[in-house]
């Protein structure tokens, strides 16, 4: 497995290539081991996150993926990468679009090993409440991406975030 850490607006991130494939992308603390792999598909990767956070990207081009998980996991995992730049879908959603239930659905969410690039970021609740997030700093990681798509999600139905 190649690895490749590199600075971003919501600190490092590790991206793993694994035969040729992107297997995950996690948010690292300060304790954690950086790491310089430059394959030429980590260093592909590396440029269009950097440009997906900079406004200069709305999708991510031929970069393969193998997010490793159950059938279910990549049927929700696909279902998500379908979800246009700056919409959302909710939990329930996409549980009619995998026959199944939100709860399952959000399950999947939280075990989704490429955030961002599989935007599991862009699943809110069917109260148009926030939900979770499992990356970064959790949802005011996913605050800040929203906002970066320009989705404005209503203040009234969100927890009080500390730092917001």
């Amino acid at each position: 497995m190649h690895q490749l850490s590199f600075s971003s607006p919501q600190g490092y991130l590790d991206i793993a290539e694994e035969d040729g494939k992107i297997v995950s992308l996690t948010w690292l603390n300060e304790s954690d081991e950086l790491h310089r792999d430059e394959t030429a598909l980590l260093l592909e990767c590396e440029k269009q996150i950097l440009e997906y956070f900079h406004g200069k990207r709305q999708g991510f081009d031929d970069i393969p993926l193998n997010p490793k998980g159950t059938s279910f996991q990549k049927n929700v995992w696909d279902a998500l990468y379908r979800i246009p730049y700056a919409s959302l879908k909710t939990y329930g959603d996409i549980a009619r679009e995998v026959g199944s239930v939100a709860r399952a659905v959000g399950g999947a969410c939280g075990a989704n090993p490429i955030p961002i690039i599989i935007p599991c970021h862009r699943i809110i609740a069917g109260n148009k409440g926030l939900g979770g997030f499992s990356g970064g700093k959790g949802t005011s990681s996913k605050l800040e991406l929203l906002a970066l798509e320009g989705v404005k999600i209503f203040e009234e139905n969100q927890p009080a975030l500390p730092g917001l």
